[in-house]
């Protein structure tokens, strides 16, 4: 038994440590990935493709044994997990691991594919609770005006934005939301500086993340931009603007 497969049958409903176990396997490992046109390194090869709930997945099984037991009568591919995640969380599409199995299996949605892609221990783990810092209890004037007045004096800093996000599995953080004017090495490293300059201001305790607002794939990112006002905005007056947040989007 693979080690996917030692994870897979540990998973179970509200243990999302062990469902991390999975993922973490899945970095390490192999998939065989089920190819419903062509062959493998032919240039008309297509993977299967599942809809559950209105989202894409692409099927795999999780050893050669399992394959057989699939009875898959078309082409596979074996792909390295960290690999196939990344190609696959890109398009948006999700991996489907063992769906000939009693139960039908279990899918790794794209947001998690991601996770793997990019790093477990750089991407929090969802699915995320992301509020008003201020409706989690977190008191932090003092650190938002010294950010603005240090993100004034960054020129790459467009705007600001914050959230307190709750990830299933970890700690909790408040996050500070990155509008930039270019994301070159240079810029990197002023922010990087006007980061190192706020920090001291922040509530003790509280630990402090950003995200790139530019992000097409980060959750926290897409929550920000549909949810906040920047609480620094170089196009206002002043750079500063509000710090309220406008209605809470309903769904």
């Amino acid at each position: 038994m693979s080690a996917i497969e030692q994870a897979l049958a540990h998973v179970a409903p509200g243990q999302p440590e062990r469902y991390e176990a999975l993922l973490h396997a899945l970095a390490e490992g192999q998939v065989w990935m089920l190819l419903w046109h062509g062959t493998p390194g032919s240039p008309d090869a297509q993977y299967g493709s599942m809809d559950v709930g209105g989202h894409g997945y692409a099927p795999c099984v999780t050893s050669e044994a399992q394959l057989q037991a699939s009875g898959w009568p078309r082409a596979h591919v074996v792909g390295q997990g960290r690999e196939i995640a990344a190609a696959l969380y890109r398009e948006r599409w999700g991996l489907w691991l063992n769906p000939h199995q009693p139960g039908g299996g279990l899918g790794v949605p794209w947001a998690d594919l991601r996770r793997i892609a990019g790093g477990l221990d750089r991407l929090p783990a969802g699915p995320l609770t992301i509020t008003e810092p201020e409706a989690a209890g977190i008191v932090a004037d003092a650190f938002y005006a010294r950010l603005a007045q240090a993100a004034h004096a960054t020129p790459v800093i467009q705007a600001l934005r914050r959230a307190w996000v709750q990830p299933a599995f970890g700690e909790p953080y408040l996050t500070i939301g990155l509008d930039l004017f270019d994301s070159s090495p240079a810029a990197v490293e002023a922010v990087r500086r006007m980061m190192e300059h706020a920090l001291p201001a922040a509530p003790e305790g509280v630990a402090v993340s950003t995200v790139a607002m530019a992000d097409p794939y980060d959750s926290v990112a897409l929550w920000l931009q549909a949810r906040t006002v920047p609480f620094f905005d170089r196009g206002v007056s002043g750079g500063v603007s509000g710090y309220g947040y406008p209605h809470p989007i309903q769904g």
